[in-house]
């Protein structure tokens, strides 16, 4: 069995919401659970410590001004 916590829902526009929560395996493996809601359908996604590091990166690369994060 796994260990379930939820950390966050976020409303997103278009009448989507995303959730996120801890899990952790009883190996004491942690993931982080996305669950993204449009409508009746559901996304699920795990991400591993690595993956979201680099989603957080991304993410973080988007939110600066333009002119910070040119190649």
């Amino acid at each position: 069995m796994d260990n379930r916590t939820p950390l966050e829902k976020i409303p997103l526009p278009f009448n989507k919401e995303i959730s996120f929560e801890e899990i952790v395996y009883d190996n004491g493996f942690r993931m982080l659970r996305m669950t993204i809601r449009e409508g009746r359908r559901f996304t699920t996604l795990e991400l591993d410590e690595m993956s979201a590091t680099r989603w957080r990166n991304a993410m973080s690369a988007w939110l600066t001004p333009e002119k910070e994060h040119k190649s």
